[in-house]
């Protein structure tokens, strides 16, 4: 008589534990301010280690912990499971338990289902992704739209249509993923949709407009700033990396509006100029955003904010009070160090002729395609989302760094970029 196998549940519950505690961490990694690539490794290596352990419980496992842990209100805790039920060797029925639930997830759990599907590799990917693309619920759409989006893989036949859809989710992403495939929407859609009352979809057409060089899409992006439109982090941060002396100067005067200012510092510190730094200097005694402002003067400059460049005290400023970016829902400024004002002050006043305020600088290197490669790879975590959209848009499309990827997928494509670039934003004489 063959003996039964005999599961040690406690042990595959802790490994599920572990897996979503490890899964939060690694997340919180990609968006760090005090994280390199290299240093997210280790928590990589730690999670996919507690995946594997969980993948080697077979069917019972997946049956009994993975299937319920989908029912969680722990977003985390439904990415590893829903990510280990849709790898090719855990049993068949694994995928179909995700598609579940993928009917009644609250938005966080939707958005952690997404992201499982997004980090699968392309092969295991199910067909009925695609078969989403026709559900009559809008946000079971755009999600289809961005897993394919990140794929690199083509929606087919019906994006025509869902370019037209009135749902602004379902729209901005429509949009996306025609620009991450290269393909020119009808001549009257990209008009429509840079025009749009609704953020999500001005910046997705604003993005996809850049991508063909487009000079209505820099309009655009120059129109929402001027005009003090609602949530300028994108268009702020696409002048900042892309636009003259005029242009720096609309950036720069979102600094006086509260609701701004958040945004207008995160893009003052991918333009490399001077006057950028300059600008960041007046903000380091205000607590609630110096610390906003202390990053973004360091990445132009190069300064190190460690040591006596940092102030004694320890508590974060109230991201509330400063009215800091409440669409990171990770929060990731509150690990930057809180600036001394007039030591920094006294290394600018030191070290500022080191600096042309006619060029652009990176970390305190003159801006080059060298240097922004350097950087993709050696810059804190949350600043290289931002470095590799300039590197896609600039290329048009040819570069698309995967920064939230596995390591594998990062590194693959860091080791890829190229040697120059050097396009404009939109064709024509744009600095």
């Amino acid at each position: 008589m063959r003996a039964e196998l005999v599961i040690n549940w406690e042990n595959y519950e802790e490994h599920l534990d572990e897996a979503a505690f490890l899964w939060s961490q690694w997340e919180r990694s990609l968006v760090a301010p005090d994280y390199v690539l290299a240093e997210t490794l280790s928590d990589e290596e730690r999670l996919l280690a507690r995946l594997d352990a969980l993948r080697l419980g077979g069917a019972p496992v997946a049956t009994r912990l993975l299937v319920p842990a989908l029912e969680s209100d722990e977003a985390e805790r439904v990415a590893a499971a829903a990510h280990l039920l849709l790898t090719e060797d855990v049993p068949a029925g694994g995928g179909e338990a995700v598609r579940a639930a993928l009917e009644t997830a609250a938005p966080p759990v939707l958005a952690a289902l997404g992201r499982a599907l997004e980090l699968l590799e392309p092969r295991a990917l199910p067909d009925w992704v695609v078969a989403l693309l026709d559900h009559q619920e809008p946000h079971l759409r755009a999600l289809s739209l961005g897993v394919l989006c990140a794929h690199g893989m083509d929606p087919g036949p019906g994006l025509a249509h869902l370019l037209r859809h009135e749902h602004p989710q379902v729209l901005a992403a429509a949009l996306r993923a025609s620009g991450r495939l290269r393909l020119r929407p009808d001549p009257e859609v990209l008009p429509r949709a840079l025009a749009s009352p609704a953020p999500e979809v001005r910046d997705a057409a604003i993005e996809t407009g850049l991508l063909q060089g487009q000079h209505a899409a820099w309009a655009a992006c120059q129109k929402a700033v001027m005009e003090r439109a609602p949530r300028l982090r994108l268009p702020a941060l696409l002048l900042a990396l892309g636009g003259d002396v005029r242009d720096l100067e609309h950036v720069r005067g979102l600094l006086t509006l509260p609701e701004h200012l958040p945004d207008a510092l995160w893009a003052l510190g991918f333009s490399g100029r001077v006057s950028g730094a300059e600008a960041c200097l007046d903000w380091l005694e205000t607590e609630a955003v110096a610390p906003l402002a202390a990053e973004a003067f360091c990445a132009i400059t190069g300064l190190r904010l460690e040591g006596p460049f940092v102030a004694t005290s320890t508590e974060p400023p109230d991201a509330e009070e400063g009215g800091l970016d409440e669409d990171l829902s990770l929060k990731p400024e509150r690990a930057l160090p809180l600036p001394q004002p007039g030591a920094v002050a006294a290394w600018w006043s030191e070290n500022r002729k080191h600096f042309q305020p006619v060029r652009r600088y990176l970390y305190g290197s003159p801006f080059t395609a060298e240097a922004l490669r350097e950087a993709l790879w050696e810059a804190p975590m949350r600043r290289r989302h931002a470095l590799a959209l300039e590197l896609t848009l600039r290329s048009r499309g040819t570069w698309w760094p995967p920064t939230r990827a596995f390591s594998t997928r990062q590194f693959a494509a860091l080791r890829a970029l190229p040697e120059t670039f050097g396009r404009a934003f939109a064709e024509g004489p744009l600095a």
